[in-house]
């Protein structure tokens, strides 16, 4: 993200659950005026985000969580479009291809190939085999599959062969750039419960 912004490209495209949270990870993206549209299931903790949205600086294609990451999923499988339930009736479903299966309508959703995938893996070999912790699983395999190019930033980088391949969520087929990085973890809504007196 830091290399983008460096980069002064303009008039991006991103797909992502959100944006970021203000000044950081996509939200730099935002600040420097470079992300033309987003695909997003939410607005998020980013005041930037819905401020450029709001005033009509941004373009914003909502997608329901699950179906983002499958329109990912089928882009990098090669598949180049697929019915769903999700979203009929509502703003999700205007514009798109209707269809009934057994009586229930269905909306039909593209597949996304981007032409470049930047994600985040906590540990890959040399050849791009990756690990994700948590909730990292979620979006990013499908999101590395989509990408023409895909760009993984690592926080270990371990000998090729080191990894069982059974703890393996992304094969090193769909990397083409690795790089290891430093990493702060932002959260986005810091709740705590209170000390209860002694």
């Amino acid at each position: 993200i830091d290399a983008l912004v460096a980069s002064g490209v303009k008039d991006l495209t991103i797909a992502s659950n959100n944006c970021g949270v203000d000044g950081f990870g996509l939200g730099k993206l935002l600040d420097t005026r470079q992300i033309r549209k987003m695909i997003s299931s939410y607005v998020g903790e980013n005041a930037e985000f819905m401020r450029q949205y709001l005033s009509g600086e941004l373009e914003l294609e909502f997608n329901p969580q699950g179906t983002l990451a499958e329109r990912m999923r089928a882009g990098g499988a090669g598949i180049p479009g697929f019915y769903t339930k999700t979203g009929v009736g509502t703003v999700v479903a205007e514009g798109k291809e209707h269809k009934d299966f057994d009586g229930v309508t269905y909306i039909l959703e593209r597949g996304i190939v981007a032409d470049v995938s930047i994600v985040k893996a906590w540990k890959a070999d040399e050849s791009g085999n990756a690990i994700f912790r948590k909730t990292a699983r979620n979006f990013n395999p499908p999101a590395a599959m989509c990408g023409r190019v895909c760009v993984m930033e690592v926080e270990e980088i371990v000998p090729t062969g080191s990894i069982d391949p059974d703890l393996i969520h992304l094969p090193g087929i769909y990397v083409h750039r690795l790089i290891q990085g430093t990493h702060e973890k932002r959260i986005e809504q810091r709740t705590v419960r209170k000390r209860e007196a002694v």
